[in-house]
């Protein structure tokens, strides 16, 4: 039986992007619109109507900002999941938008099946950001002071960050390492404590940048 398609919602002000995607994104397998919003008070209503799995999102809306209805709307559904589609690349806004829980950051400049690929990877449990924004973002973790020493991390947290960093949902690090997925929630909380950080995207970074060239840690090596 195949699995229901995923619910999206999207949500930007420029009526030629939203029936651009509502064109290229209607016709795609898995995928259900159901519902899109040009305002930051319509992308509320909506979503609290449609439930939608996921929510592609732009970070200008003419009565605010997607980073304060990224806040809001996971706060409305905990599974509900974040994807920001947005041409705004500096670095601060990136930042904040993964601090307010976003669960994906690409650039309008994506491609057609990178597009595809990273709703279904961000609704699928992934995080995911942009190749041309991941080196802002490292550089922003890199000069945090906040951020502790590698040596905080276990080898074992270490690995599982390592597998976190490659994409993989928890259950598949539990798979990878024979762990209980419950255990891998667990790393997870302490490893997020440890470094200072709330969301998969900020701890994946952190590992690209600080952990895995000084390391060397292989993804699913043995205890």
């Amino acid at each position: 039986m195949n699995p229901p398609p995923l619910r999206l919602v999207i949500v930007d002000d420029s009526e030629l992007v939203r029936v651009g995607l509502q064109t290229l994104l209607g016709a795609a397998p898995g995928i259900s619109l159901c519902g899109m919003a040009a305002t930051a008070a319509e992308a509320v209503v909506v979503c609290q109507r449609e439930q939608p799995d996921v929510v592609l999102l732009d970070i200008r809306l003419p009565d605010g900002n997607g980073i304060e209805v990224c806040r809001q709307l996971l706060g409305i559904k905990g599974e509900m999941r974040v994807l920001f589609l947005t041409s705004c690349a500096d670095a601060d806004t990136v930042d904040a938008a993964i601090h307010a829980g976003a669960h994906g950051y690409l650039l309008k400049e994506v491609n057609t099946a990178a597009l595809l690929q990273g709703i279904r990877d961000v609704a699928a449990g992934r995080s995911i950001l942009d190749p041309q924004i991941t080196a802002r973002v490292m550089e922003l973790l890199k000069n945090d002071r906040a951020k502790p020493v590698v040596a905080s991390l276990s080898p074992q947290e270490q690995r599982v960050l390592a597998l976190i960093a490659a994409g993989q949902t928890n259950k598949e690090v539990a798979q990878a390492m024979g762990l209980a997925e419950k255990t891998v929630k667990n790393y997870l909380s302490t490893i997020f404590e440890k470094l200072h950080v709330t969301r998969r995207s900020q701890a994946a970074v952190y590992y690209s940048q600080s952990i895995a060239p000084s390391a060397g840690t292989k993804p699913g090596s043995g205890a």
